[in-house]
């Protein structure tokens, strides 16, 4: 095997096994990652780099938000709310190859995403091995932080 494909293998097994603490952790990392580079590219004038970037940014929060239980906290409508303003400037940023508000996204989902690493934590901490994380609504596994 070359090391793409056991990169790929690495990747898919790491996130086949997460808890759905982590996974929102590695998608919210992935999210800033992609809006760092596109905010790059855009900098430099290169629209055609920054949009894979941003198109996967848009996939990313687009995911979150099909994740997200409203009912799950008092809080979730509120995010809902903050993930649909970022897939309309992530769009616009990319349509427009505007850095500044790319940049603005960034700032944005930066502070969510230590909050998320935070929150994931401290249910590590507290969870014991024969402890359930999740709680099940409507036939409906949720994961530890209401997303799932």
């Amino acid at each position: 095997m070359n090391y793409a494909a056991l990169r790929t293998r690495y990747v898919d097994d790491t996130v086949a096994t997460a808890s759905p603490a982590k996974l929102l952790t590695m998608l919210y990392d992935r999210l800033v990652l992609d809006l760092q580079r596109a905010e790059a590219a855009q900098r430099e004038g290169n629209k055609v780099a920054a949009g894979p970037h941003l198109t996967h940014a848009q996939d990313i929060v687009s995911e979150l938000a099909a994740t997200l239980d409203v009912g799950a906290w008092d809080g979730a409508k509120q995010l809902m709310s903050v993930y649909t303003y970022l897939l309309t400037e992530l769009i616009g940023a990319n349509i427009a190859g505007d850095a500044d508000r790319t940049a603005a996204c960034r700032e944005m989902v930066e502070p969510l995403r230590e909050a998320w690493h935070q929150a994931a934590q401290e249910i590590a901490v507290t969870a014991t091995p024969l402890e359930p994380v999740g709680t099940t609504v409507t036939g409906r596994s949720l994961g530890d932080l209401g997303v799932g």
